[in-house]
């Protein structure tokens, strides 16, 4: 699981979801929340979901769109993702 979360590193993820988001970097901090920090709508989030798996190579599953609220749950799912 180690070598899963390496390869997702946390600065090069907050800088690709700030890109897609069009925010500012500084404003996608580790726990900032997506819907009420952000103002992520559900098509957004949707878009975030589908660059994600082209990036990394992943499938996520609808019913994680409600999860992953935070950078930091994007970055554990995706380092479980790639874990198995």
């Amino acid at each position: 699981m180690a070598d899963a979360t390496a390869a997702v590193d946390m600065d090069e993820l907050r800088t690709f979801v700030a890109d897609v988001l069009d925010v500012d970097e500084e404003d996608v901090t580790d726990d900032a929340d997506f819907v009420k920090t952000l103002g992520v709508d559900s098509l957004m989030a949707l878009e975030v979901m589908v660059v994600l798996e082209k990036k990394y190579s992943v499938k996520l599953e609808e019913r994680e769109m409600k999860d992953i609220t935070t950078l930091r749950k994007v970055h554990d799912l995706l380092a479980s993702k790639m874990g198995m």
